[in-house]
């Protein structure tokens, strides 16, 4: 009979991932030297970690492992001749500006092939977590800073038992969700047989914001690593779980919060809004904090179109920004599912053109370099949208069977939202929360309805 230790061993070998090979993507054209500043939008995340996306796909017969890596790259190589950006590197100008440096000696976009073929595509679209991950996305712990010597975009294929991963590191400094299923949307339109894009990216940041912000980055302690002595606190032991919410759920959760319209002539609850308080309370009743405690509610907002003038949805860089909102537990808890949509709608709503412009003279008066985890006491915080057309990513051999993020950029209370695989309104929430936290989530029937 064999031993635990020998389960363990084979169980270690199952997930071993093997690298088989690393090699990089430049545009297909010489495009000469490019020089483009980042803005105040951007440079708040040269702390944060690179942004890492899972897809995963079912192995087809009419398309091997080797015939799927030469025409990603491929079409790769055409795309990037529209997002050359991403084939660049961080750098600075002679005043200390922070800018993406292109030109045609640079290595380009790393690609790093790997084979792990005691997975199955099963193994992991059942994982809860995000410890088998690791393994299967580039530049776990790797900041946003690093872009000044490491690209600016990784990519790991991952040969599974009957599928393939495809594993994203993105620069969080240089762009933002929109901007990264843009991308990854015309990679896939290439792959499929187009000569061209549809969409071209709109790469003149400066049109967002045109001041010059000087930096001397000193890197923050590393907020992982339990011995930093800038802060002492245990690191919290956090567990990460998907909740799948039905079409059916999503419209409950909306009638509900809509049930009874405010008198003040406010506008009805968006998908959004219901979705988030709905999260907001239950993730704080599972807290189990004291009434007079505070929480917080954040969301990573497109200003595409809020800002003055607007900018355009395809404008390629970091158009977001953190828009804040607290109240007290027992006010949330206590008060009917609309009193904290209300409070969500009210802080969206307020954050209009006049309000980014003077959160970004805030900033630029005194630059604060933001950490991943700065988003607020006890606080749910929200990035991604289910707007965002991840499972139209087809290369050519399928839709995706998942997408997930990585485990960068997490920490308790981060969510992100994603699109549910049944399509329609269904909408998947992956949540980070301590262990016990999401214990008592899971039991909670009212936040789960029929997940």
């Amino acid at each position: 009979m064999a031993s635990q230790a020998d389960n363990k061993k084979k169980e270690e070998e199952t997930l071993k991932v093997n690298i088989t090979g690393k090699t990089h993507v430049k545009p297909n054209k010489k495009l000469g030297r490019r020089e483009y500043q980042l803005v105040t939008f951007d440079l708040p995340y040269l702390a944060f970690y690179y942004n890492q996306k899972l897809l995963l796909y079912k192995g087809s017969a009419d398309h091997g492992f080797e015939d799927i890596v030469g025409k990603l790259k491929d079409g790769l190589g055409v795309v990037l001749e529209d997002f050359h950006q991403l084939a660049g590197k961080l750098g600075k100008d002679e005043d200390g500006v922070f800018r993406v440096e292109y030109d045609d000696d640079m290595e380009g976009v790393e690609i790093v092939e790997a084979t792990a073929e005691g997975i199955s595509l099963d193994d992991l679209t059942v994982e809860e977590g995000t410890t088998s991950f690791k393994e299967l996305i580039p530049y776990n712990g790797i900041l946003n800073l690093e872009g000044l010597h490491r690209p600016l975009l990784a990519v790991q294929l991952t040969k599974l038992k009957d599928g393939v991963v495809m594993g994203c590191a993105f620069n969080h400094a240089i762009l933002d969700g929109t901007s990264t299923w843009h991308f990854m949307s015309s990679w896939a339109e290439i792959c499929n047989g187009a000569t061209s894009i549809s969409v071209s990216p709109f790469l003149q940041r400066t049109k967002a914001r045109d001041t010059r912000v000087k930096l001397d980055v000193t890197l923050p302690p590393d907020p992982l690593d339990a011995s930093s002595e800038a802060d002492a606190r245990p690191v919290p032991q956090l567990r990460e779980k998907v909740f799948k919410f039905s079409e059916a759920a999503i419209d409950m959760i909306k009638s509900k919060v809509n049930a009874n319209p405010p008198l003040d002539g406010s506008k009805p609850f968006s998908t959004f809004q219901s979705l988030a308080v709905h999260i907001w309370r239950h993730v704080t009743h599972a807290r189990e904090l004291k009434p007079e405690d505070y929480t917080v509610f954040t969301v990573f907002a497109d200003c595409r179109k809020r800002v003055d003038p607007p900018m355009p949805e395809s404008y390629f860089g970091n158009l977001i920004q953190a828009i804040f909102t607290a109240t007290a537990v027992g006010l949330l808890t206590m008060n009917p599912p609309e009193f904290g949509a209300a409070v969500i709608q009210k802080a969206i709503e307020a954050h209009d053109a006049k309000a980014i412009n003077e959160r970004n003279k805030e900033w630029e008066s005194a630059p604060k370099i933001f950490q991943f985890k700065d988003a607020g006491v006890n606080c749910v915080a929200v990035g991604s949208s289910p707007r965002f057309p991840v499972y139209d990513v087809d290369f050519g051999w399928g839709k995706p069977e998942s997408v997930r993020s990585g485990c960068n950029n997490r920490f308790d209370g981060m969510v992100y939202l994603y699109q549910g695989k049944s399509g329609g309104r269904s909408i998947d929430v992956e949540i980070s929360l301590e262990a016990g936290v999401m214990e008592r989530l899971e039991k909670d029937k009212d936040f789960l309805l029929e997940v």
